[in-house]
C-alpha cells in the first residue's frame, strides 16, 4: 500500500501537519523547487569559498571563539566532520522517538529554503533516514539553545556520517555503519558549512514545542470534558457559564471555555436541578478565567512555535540572489525558551486547579460520601489517589521555574548570552506528562462521585436523572476501562488505565 506523501516545499508548515505527518508515518518528499534552491545555494557558496579574499565563518574558518582561525581548502570537509563528531556529547536521558523524528523533519524543512548551503544530497539522506524509519539515538541533556542546539544536532547528524546509533522501526539499536550497509547508502562526505548548517539550528527545541503544544491542545481540552463532569459530580451551578458574564471580560479563551461547558452539558437534567447552594469553590466556577487563561497562553506559544518551523535558523545564513554571507544569530533559541516556559506555565495551572476539583470531590460534600466509597472507616476509598495527584502538582510547579532566565557564558566568553531553551523544552514535556496523570485521577475520581450523584439525584426524584449525552458517554466510555470502586482494591492499575483512556481516545 502507498504512504501518504508530505511535500517539503516554501508551504506555510503549520503543528498539525508534522503531527500529522509523524504519526500518520508519512513519506517525506522533497519539492522541485525546494530542491532547486538547496542545490543554488550549494553553488553559490562553493564559488564563494574559493573567490572570498577574507575568511568566512564556518567555511573557512574554525567555530566559536576558533573564528578567527583560517582553514586551508583541503580540509573544508574534516573540519566539518570533526565539528559533527566533537559536538556529540549528549548525555541523560534518550530523547523519545517520535520528537527525534520531528526533529529529522524540522531540519530537512530548514534546510530546504535554500539559506543554508548545505548539498542536496545531505538533504536527501535526512529524508531516508525519516522514510525507512532509522531514528538516530539522541540525548534530551547537552545544549544550551543558543548556537543552536549543537549537542543534540550532532547526535541526529551523526548516521549519516555512518557514525552514532539508530533505532529502527522494530526498536533495534543498530549502529549508523550498519544502517548504511543495510540500505547499501554511502558515508556523506560533508562540504564546506555542511557541518555547521547541520548543527546551528532550534529543532531540538522546536520539536519539543511541537510535541508539547499538540499535548497542551489535547490537555485542554479534557480539562474542560473532566472538569464538565466533575461539576455535574459536585452538584454544581451553571449560572457562572453564561455567555454575558464573560463578554463583559472578553478574553478569548475565557469566553471559549464557558461557551464549551455549556454546551458538553447541553441538554443536562442534572445540572438544571435546584441547588441549595449560592456558590460552587474556585475550582468550578471559575473554570473559564482558569482553563480560559490556558487556551490563550497555549493559542500563543503554538503562533511562536508556528514560525520557528517555518525559519531558517543556522549560521552563517547565505542568500545567493544578494550575493551575501551573514554571520548573525538565527541560530539562539530565546523566542522557543521563554514561551516554553510559559507552556509549562499554563499546562501547570491546569493540573492545579484539576487537583483541587478531586480535593473537593473526596471531601463529603453536597451528599457525596467520604473518599467516595459507600463504607468509608472499612475502606479508605479515594483518598490516597488526591494525595499522589496533589504530590505530582507539586512537583509540577518546582518544574515551572523559568529556565530561560539563566545564561551560563561558553565558548571562552564568545557566547555570553545563552537561552537554555534545550531545558525549557525538556521540562515542559515533564510537566505535559504529569498533568495528563492529574487530570487522569480528576477523571477516575470525578467518575466515581457521578455514579454517586446519579443515585441522590434519583432518589430525590423518586427517577433517573442524567447529564448530558456527552457527559453520560464520556462516563460510559471509561467504564468500560475502569470499574465503578466499592471496596479498596488495587488503585494504581486502574489510574494506570485512566491515564491511558486519556491518550487513547
Amino acid at each position: 500500500m502507498n504512504k501518504q506523501q508530505h511535500i517539503i516545499s516554501n508551504n506555510h508548515l503549520t503543528i498539525g501537519d508534522v503531527i500529522a505527518a509523524v504519526r500518520g508515518d508519512h513519506q517525506l518528499v522533497l519539492s522541485e523547487l525546494s530542491r532547486q534552491s538547496v542545490a543554488k545555494c550549494r553553488a553559490y557558496l562553493d564559488r564563494k569559498a574559493l573567490e572570498s579574499p577574507v575568511p568566512i565563518y564556518g567555511v573557512t574558518t574554525g567555530f566559536g571563539s576558533l573564528c578567527n582561525i583560517s582553514i586551508e581548502a583541503d580540509q573544508l570537509s574534516a573540519l566539518q566532520k570533526n565539528l559533527v563528531m566533537s559536538h556529540a556529547c549528549g548525555t541523560g536521558d534518550r530523547v523519545p522517538t517520535e520528537i527525534v523524528r520531528i526533529m529529522i523533519m524540522l531540519k530537512v524543512q530548514s534546510l530546504s529554503y535554500g539559506y543554508s548551503g548545505v548539498q542536496v544530497a545531505t538533504v536527501e539522506r535526512l529524508i531516508d533516514m525519516f522514510n525507512h524509519h532509522y531514528t538516530p539515538i539522541v540525548y534530551q541533556q547537552g545544549s544550551l539553545g543558543a548556537s543552536g542546539d549543537l549537542a543534540p544536532l550532532a547526535h541526529l547528524s551523526l548516521p549519516i556520517l555512518g557514525l552514532g546509533e539508530v533505532e529502527t522501526a522494530d526498536g533495534e539499536i543498530i549502529t549508523g555503519e550498519q544502517m548504511n550497509q543495510r540500505e547499501g547508502w554511502e558515508p556523506l562526505t560533508l562540504h564546506s558549512k555542511e557541518g555547521l548548517a547541520l548543527l546551528n539550528g532550534t529543532q531540538f527545541m522546536a520539536s519539543y514545542g511541537v510535541w508539547c503544544v499538540d499535548k497542551a491542545q489535547r490537555l485542554s481540552e479534557w480539562a474542560d470534558k473532566i472538569g464538565a463532569m466533575s461539576l455535574e459530580a459536585f452538584d454544581g451551578r451553571i449560572d457562572p457559564f453564561a455567555d454575558n458574564v464573560h463578554q463583559v471580560r472578553p478574553h478569548a479563551g475565557q469566553i471559549a471555555t464557558a461557551a464549551r461547558i455549556r454546551e458538553l452539558l447541553a441538554g443536562s437534567e442534572l445540572i438544571k436541578l435546584p441547588k441549595k447552594h449560592v456558590q460552587d469553590p474556585y475550582s468550578f466556577r471559575c473554570m473559564p478565567q482558569v482553563h480560559g487563561a490556558s487556551k490563550d497562553s497555549i493559542a500563543y506559544v503554538a503562533s511562536v512555535v508556528e514560525t520557528e518551523i517555518n525559519s531558517a535558523t543556522d549560521n552563517p545564513t547565505v542568500f545567493p540572489d544578494e550575493d551575501v554571507i551573514v554571520s548573525a544569530g538565527n541560530f539562539h533559541g530565546q523566542p522557543l525558551a521563554v514561551v516554553l516556559d510559559f507552556l509549562a506555565i499554563a499546562m501547570a495551572e491546569l493540573g492545579n486547579i484539576s487537583e483541587r476539583r478531586t480535593y473537593k470531590l473526596i471531601s463529603a460534600q453536597r451528599g457525596l460520601p467520604s473518599f467516595l466509597v459507600a463504607k468509608p472507616g472499612l475502606n479508605s476509598g479515594f483518598m490516597i489517589p488526591q494525595y499522589t495527584a496533589a504530590s505530582i502538582v507539586s512537583q509540577t510547579k518546582g518544574l515551572c521555574m523559568p529556565a530561560s532566565v539563566d545564561s551560563i557564558p561558553s565558548s571562552q566568553g564568545q557566547e555570553d548570552h545563552v537561552s537554555m531553551g534545550s531545558n525549557a523544552a525538556t521540562k515542559a514535556a515533564r510537566v505535559a506528562d504529569n498533568v495528563e496523570r492529574v487530570l487522569a485521577i480528576e477523571l477516575f475520581n470525578s467518575a466515581q462521585a457521578f455514579e454517586f450523584r446519579h443515585q441522590i439525584a434519583a432518589e430525590a426524584s423518586g427517577r433517573p436523572v442524567r447529564s448530558s449525552e456527552v457527559i453520560e458517554a464520556l462516563y460510559d466510555n471509561f467504564r468500560k476501562e475502569v470499574p465503578f470502586v466499592d471496596d479498596d482494591r488495587l488503585m494504581y492499575p486502574l489510574i494506570a488505565k485512566a491515564v491511558k483512556f486519556l491518550q487513547e481516545n
